[in-house]
């Protein structure tokens, strides 16, 4: 099976067994959640395009890890004026398991 979510303003492909990297969820390592903002459920039967959402249909998945992106540099630089301000960032992400893909 296979399921297009929305979690917070984006849009991931799922399948049962993969992993998905979406912004930082609020949810505890192990933690089971329920996803139910789901675009599209395609597989061996056909497919189901929701308008936006297909009804009933919800993904599950198990928070595996919560980790830090990698470190972005942000520059401001402006020439013949001596100024220059350096600023690094680490976005926060939450890497999670799918488990199960519910049609409705």
């Amino acid at each position: 099976m296979y399921a297009v979510v929305r979690v917070g303003s984006r849009q991931y492909p799922a399948e049962v067994g993969k992993t998905i990297v979406v912004e930082k969820l609020p949810h505890e390592v192990g933690e089971e959640v329920e996803l139910n903002e789901v675009l599209f459920v395609g597989g061996d039967d056909g497919a189901q395009v929701g308008a936006p959402l297909v009804d009933g249909a919800s993904v599950k998945a198990t928070v595996v890890e919560q980790f830090k992106g990698k470190k972005i540099i942000v520059f401001k630089y402006k020439p013949k004026k001596r100024y220059r301000r350096k600023q690094g960032h680490r976005q926060q992400y939450t890497r999670l398991r799918i488990d199960d893909i519910i049609t409705g």
